[in-house]
């Protein structure tokens, strides 16, 4: 028999049972829906993910004040000497490869404007902030280094709180209070939504030293530092570190996180996450590649006569295995193909339905989802296709 006669043999005999036959796929469809699924979105996730970061600036290197250190038996020590604004200050002045320095500190306060009032992050920051974290003002003016040094009550809002102030009004030279004290709003920052589970526009920017005074603290909250190039991410670090142990008598009391670093976590989890999903996901794979094998060995109980009469007129070994073979890959295969469909399909519905949820249909997901399945088919269909191709054809005449 030719290739092309077996299969036909092959789906002659599925379409005798369709309904059989459509249950017996439904294992495999149900399998690979899911892991289309699971791994849409996980994938989606990681995509996210690395969207946030990208939309948070490049390059970046976190400095944050305090160090965990082991030291022989004893517990972790933590050693914390603060992040002041001279520290930034210095590294601003330090060159290449750091492009920019934005120090801040970061507080929550009371906005009030007339009988209006929220709760809200106020963040004291200096004009490179607008680079560093890829914001932009949208109507007036950010704030300045002359703000900055000469401690100006001057706020920018983000639209968000705008909007809950000011409603429909144009915020821009009306004076807010903050935390009792007055300040002129300067500005409006774009509308940017919510980043890393952050709402940006639900904020309020004031110069970094009048909000030293306004929380009463010479610290920082943390320094973000700009490095010129993703290839200078080391040796930036490495300045960073040797410019602070400097200041900080040898001492390095600061923790640096590079931007690259804490995505590569991020999507480490991720990617283990979506992997797991997809195994429990395949799960359901391997029962119905059980179901097929079931359905086969049914079949060929139910065919022994055929399978006597195909050999008698000298059908081989290789074509009764080539035929049930072909059954279980076509069975394994459909149901694959239709899996694929139905995930993706819900997945679409899914990001459309609810934009929060993003999800992504890769191709790697689809190729892995259709070539387990086609090896569910191969797997659970070698022994029934072998067993078929060993019955004794005489045996098999006589089967009642």
């Amino acid at each position: 028999m030719t290739i092309i006669e077996t299969v036909e043999v092959a789906f002659d005999a599925l379409s005798a049972n369709k309904l059989r036959s459509a249950l017996t796929m439904l294992g495999v469809v149900i399998g690979v829906a899911s892991v289309i699924l699971l791994v849409s979105i996980g994938e989606g996730a990681r995509n996210y993910i690395s969207e946030q970061f990208a939309g948070l600036g490049t390059n970046l290197l976190i400095i944050q004040p305090g160090k965990v250190e082991t030291k022989g038996m004893l517990p972790p020590v933590s050693t914390t000497k603060k992040l002041t604004y001279a520290d930034a200050e210095v590294l601003k002045k330090r060159g290449y490869p750091i492009k920019l320095v934005a120090p801040l500190v970061i507080g929550t306060g009371t906005v009030k404007y007339q009988n209006r009032h929220r709760d809200i992050p106020i963040i004291g920051v200096t004009p490179e902030f607008q680079e560093a974290r890829n914001l932009r003002v949208e109507v007036g003016s950010f704030i300045t280094d002359v703000d900055v040094k000469g401690e100006r009550n001057i706020c920018v809002l983000g639209r968000k709180v705008a909007s809950e102030l000011f409603g429909t009004s144009n915020p821009l030279g009306r004076m807010v209070s903050i935390n009792e004290a007055r300040y002129r709003v300067v500005g409006l920052m774009e509308k940017k939504g919510v980043s890393l589970g952050t709402d940006i526009d639900d904020i309020v920017f004031i110069p970094l030293k009048s909000a030293q005074t306004l929380f009463n603290t010479d610290r920082l909250f943390e320094i973000i530092v700009s490095i010129a190039a993703s290839e200078e991410i080391e040796r930036g670090m490495n300045t960073v570190t040797q410019v602070l142990k400097k200041r900080h008598d040898g001492k390095e009391d600061f923790t640096i996180t590079s931007q690259a670093a804490m995505l590569s976590t991020f999507q480490t989890i991720l990617t283990s996450m979506t992997f797991v999903l997809a195994g429990i996901a395949g799960i359901s794979l391997v029962v119905g590649g059980i179901g097929i094998m079931n359905i086969m060995l049914v079949s060929i109980k139910e065919r022994t006569r055929e399978i006597g009469i195909r050999k008698a007129v000298g059908a081989t070994k290789k074509d009764i295995l080539s035929q049930f073979m072909v059954e279980a890959l076509a069975l394994s295969c459909l149901g694959g193909v239709i899996g694929i469909v139905i995930g993706g399909g819900i997945s679409i519905i899914m990001t459309t339905i609810f934009p929060a949820l993003p999800t992504s249909v890769s191709l790697w997901s689809i190729s892995l989802a259709f070539g387990f399945s086609a090896m569910v088919g191969v797997f659970f269909g070698v022994y029934p296709a072998k067993k078929a191709a060993e019955l004794n054809p005489i045996a098999a005449l006589r089967y009642e």
